[in-house]
């Protein structure tokens, strides 16, 4: 069940990338909702779609606790 939810939050991430804002909201809720590993797994992600797309760089003061 995790995995599924480690996977859904990816699909929701790259779906909303077009809107920073969007974006935004939805890293600070799965830094919530995902587990320690899961969010250590989740990082080079979020890094790899912020480098493709800029106007997300905003975003990444969520992955730091």
């Amino acid at each position: 069940m995790a995995r599924a939810m480690f996977e859904y939050t990816k699909t929701i991430l790259d779906k909303v990338s077009f809107d920073a804002t969007l974006f935004c909201k939805e890293v600070n809720k799965a830094m919530d909702r995902l587990l320690p590993h899961e969010i250590e797994e989740l990082k080079p992600w979020i890094i790899s779609l912020t480098r493709q797309n800029p106007k997300l760089n905003n975003c990444l003061i969520y992955l730091n606790p």
